[in-house]
């Protein structure tokens, strides 16, 4: 019996313009009109890429489901351009948007893990501002954020830096920061990441999406501790948002029934 579903198509769109200019990689299925469900958008975390276990188990779940899906790599992550240490949230936000305008149609759940569970919550602000424009595909249809990390450049890095390392950051530009993921290697910390972040913080003030909001966390996260969850939690409206605790969970949240709870959250939403 023959596969009618698709490969993912591998597409890439120009950001911006002169020297900020980028070229982002995505790649897309469109949905078969079989397909049950909104459109599904992943966003990856900070230094991850669209390749990584939890992207690609959505990948293969969409597929098998007959739904339109997207993904792509941040300017400076992945099969995408861009530098890294000129990467900015606005930057990446900027990104996002162009993505979901030029490859998402109809309702989507936007899939955040760590910083792209910030990346998703800003997302959602923006496609509903579009909402109003009579040229706008999208809409939103809900969140699944995973270990999801907002204000992480203030909350979770700037305030946690020793007095040494906020030093050279403000001196030098940059700090370079030891890491235990990919290959170990140091990577850059920029003034202009940490000054930038402060035009897109969410947890001072309500964040109310109009659509339901499916987190996940790992109460071993040694990067995004728990009570960052809670106080998202703590943000959006009471009525169906929903919370769930993995106790033995880490940051990744990549084992096989971490994904069966993910994909469980996005079946959940629709």
């Amino acid at each position: 019996m023959t596969n009618a579903i698709p490969d993912a198509v591998l597409d890439f769109i120009d950001v911006g313009e002169g020297q900020s200019a980028r070229r982002i990689a995505v790649r897309r299925r469109a949905g078969q009109q079989s397909g049950q469900g909104p459109g599904l958008v992943w966003l990856g975390g900070f230094k991850s890429d669209m390749q990584g276990s939890k992207a690609v188990a959505l990948d293969d779940w969409a597929r098998a489901q007959g739904r339109a899906v997207v993904r792509f790599d941040y300017s400076g992550h992945g099969e995408s351009g861009g530098d890294f240490a000129d990467g900015t949230i606005g930057c990446w936000l900027e990104e996002s948007v162009a993505v979901v305008e030029r490859f998402c149609d109809g309702p989507q759940v936007l899939i955040g893990s760590s910083m792209g569970g910030w990346m998703a919550l800003l997302l959602a602000r923006e496609i509903g501002k579009r909402q109003e424009k009579p040229q706008a595909k999208a809409s939103l249809a809900g969140l699944v954020l995973i270990a999801p990390a907002p204000d992480f450049t203030e909350e979770l890095m700037w305030k946690n830096f020793s007095p040494a390392v906020k030093q050279e950051i403000e001196t030098k530009g940059v700090w370079m920061r030891p890491s235990d993921y990919g290959d170990g290697s140091p990577y850059p910390i920029t003034r202009k990441l940490i000054e930038e972040g402060r035009n897109h913080l969410l947890l001072g003030s309500a964040i109310d999406l109009g659509c339901p909001v499916r987190i996940l966390q790992g109460a071993q996260d040694p990067d995004v501790p728990w009570q960052h969850a809670f106080a998202l939690t703590h943000r959006l409206p009471a009525d169906d948002v929903v919370l769930t605790m993995i106790q033995d969970g880490d940051h990744r949240l990549s084992r096989p029934q971490d994904i069966a709870r993910i994909l469980a959250a996005v079946a959940e939403i629709g």
